[in-house]
């Protein structure tokens, strides 16, 4: 994720290409509910006491202007009588009709959005250091969205570029035109300067229309600094999200302000992965869980509603506020597939929203609907640019090779990459580790555009790991190892473990039936069948971000003898020529490295 690696990748990227191209009512004594994907009406009340404002909302696009692929593209829809069945989903093309027709006779309507809105992008939009996600997010007319983890992928002034506009340092402007930057604000109160203590961008935005007022405070998870490479929030503080919510709270309060919403790049997971789960049902096992669960409980009453982002869930859910009252919490899923509609009903008497008519709902961006003309438009110019690159063929599968599961097709063949590379550097090296949140997208079989079933381009590739790190190799000691793999599911990965992808040789048992470090089965732990040595030494390949102690790996962090390789993605794109061809495609790995005991 270092930015100076990824600079380099996309300036040579785009010198290759320049030859190749020319180119709901008030219900007063109701309690709030989350009627999930049911049309949430909208009654204006004209200059009466109450307005009702139509939130739209929506998290973690990812650069994902075009139609995601493979489970990626689709969402689980529960029906009727129990079953679910699964619905395509996304495109910016799409979601820009869904928005525009949801706003459709709302006079007083508001788009916002809870992070990540680039980085971790498909090839169309990361090529191009996200511009054109910037540019469509003019177009779907996003009115604010609070800053992510994955906005620091490039550095806070990458972030402040793409806030502000301006031509790139490195590649300069593209197409000729100079980038004007997000026509919204992009709001970041727990992200603070080290030296001044100011927060980088805007704290807080306030949407006003005939005497309505509606507050925003945007914060990113207060553990970013885990997550991104340390390059990219270098001098950087990132403050506790529910002290920060409620300090701006007051400070909106003070200035007439009453009706806030709080945009909250953290999350939670909801027992059911279903988009229309009723999540305030009651029962054992219902409901949600994960850190927005505590957030929403100790955020100050002041805030009418908790719009956020980061886990990829699904849910429209009430979480009990400080004083016991409900309060909306909404997660629209990722990539585009979802976008949530709020009933916020202001009372003009207070300048607060009734918190007893709050009503919300998750809606399918389905594909099934007129493209939206302008975002048509705004695809094929960038597709066209990125086009010489994308369409390159690097290799060839024998079918959809997914990342997801505890251990994943795509995460062994990723793995299975990097020790391959760094055999070819270093015939030492004896594993390769990869961390899943690497692995943004599975390789799909179906051909996307026209390249042939089975054949992987270098956009999907890089739809795969589009991070830009590169590949190191260390020296760990065996207990070092097996630190490590107690690090997935001890520490900071307690509460949401974060499972290692490892190469083909290393197996060892997860015994989920334990607590913490102990869920490692010590003495399982194996390299080509031979108990790991605690005292020998191992050569490991691994991304530069694990190398960097990232995602609470703190023993990676520790290697020594350390070298710097070359790029992870030409490493999987190497492996995959090396190791397929048409008439014989890599077969999909069976992903059983880990023996895992629930």
């Amino acid at each position: 994720m270092p930015p100076t690696i990824r600079y380099r990748r996309t300036h040579r990227l785009l010198a290759a290409a320049a030859g190749l191209a020319t180119v709901g009512a008030l219900a007063a004594a109701i309690p709030a509910s989350a009627h999930q994907d049911k049309p949430t009406p909208s009654h204006h009340h004209g200059s009466g006491r109450y307005q009702d404002v139509q939130l739209l909302s929506f998290n973690d696009l990812h650069g994902n202007l075009e139609p995601p692929t493979g489970s990626s593209g689709r969402v689980t829809e529960l029906q009727a009588d129990g079953t679910t069945k699964t619905v395509d989903a996304g495109g910016v093309e799409y979601l820009a009709t869904h928005l525009r027709n949801a706003r459709k006779g709302n006079t007083y309507s508001i788009t916002a959005a809870a992070g990540d809105m680039v980085g971790a992008s498909p090839l169309i939009s990361g090529l191009f250091h996200d511009e054109p996600t910037i540019e469509a997010l003019n177009g779907l007319d996003l009115d604010v969205t609070s800053v992510g983890n994955h906005e620091f992928d490039e550095g806070a002034k990458e972030l402040g570029r793409l806030q502000k506009g301006g031509c790139h340092p490195t590649d300069g402007c593209y197409g000729g035109k100079k980038f004007t930057g997000a026509d919204f604000p992009y709001l970041a109160a727990n992200v603070t300067d080290e030296k001044s203590g100011k927060p980088i961008l805007k704290p807080y935005w306030v949407w006003k229309k005939n005497g309505v007022k509606v507050g925003f405070i945007g914060v990113t998870l207060e553990g970013t600094p885990n997550i991104v490479s340390a390059e990219g929030v270098k001098g950087l503080k990132f403050g506790d999200e529910v002290e920060t919510i409620n300090k701006y709270a007051k400070e909106l309060q003070r200035q007439g302000v009453k009706s806030i919403v709080a945009l909250i790049h953290e999350g939670g997971a909801p027992a059911s992965t279903a988009y229309n789960y009723d999540c305030d049902s009651p029962g054992a096992g219902d409901g949600i869980s994960g850190p927005i669960v505590d957030i929403a409980k100790n955020v100050t009453p002041a805030v009418d509603a908790l719009v956020t982002g980061h886990t990829h869930q699904a849910y429209a859910c009430t979480i009990p506020d400080p004083a016991g009252r409900p309060r909306m919490v909404t997660s629209a899923s990722s990539f585009g597939r979802l976008y949530t509609d709020t009933t916020l009903t202001y009372d003009r008497w207070t300048g607060d929203i009734a918190r007893t008519a709050v009503k919300s709902a998750n809606h399918v961006v389905t594909r099934d609907v007129a493209k939206a003309a302008d975002m048509t438009s705004l695809v094929t110019k960038w597709k066209a640019l990125s086009a010489p690159v994308a369409s390159r063929p690097l290799g060839y599968i024998a079918g959809d090779i997914g990342n997801t599961g505890t251990e994943s097709p795509a995460g062994d063949l990723i793995a299975d990459a990097q020790l391959a590379y760094a055999k070819s550097v270093d015939p030492e090296a004896d594993l390769a580790v990869m961390n899943p949140g690497g692995i943004r997208a599975g390789l799909t079989y179906t051909a996307s555009s026209g390249e042939g079933d089975g054949v992987v381009t270098y956009g999907e590739a890089y739809t795969v790991q589009p991070f830009a790190n590169t590949v190191n190799l260390v020296d760990l000691t065996g207990a070092q190892v097996i630190t490590a793999l107690q690090q997935q599911v001890s520490g900071a990965n307690e509460a949401s473990p974060k499972i290692l992808q490892i190469s083909k040789g290393l197996t060892y048992t997860l015994d989920l039936t334990k607590t913490g470090a102990a869920r490692v089965v010590a003495d399982s732990v194996k390299l080509d069948g031979t108990a790991i040595d605690p005292a020998a030494t191992y050569r490991v390949a691994m991304n530069s971000f694990l190398a960097g102690g990232g995602d609470g790996f703190a023993e990676l962090g520790k290697g020594g003898n350390v070298r710097v390789g070359g790029d992870d993605l030409a490493a999987l794109g190497a492996y995959l020529t090396a190791n397929s061809s048409a008439a014989t495609p890599y077969p999909v790995p069976a992903a059983d490295r880990i023996t895992i005991v629930k």
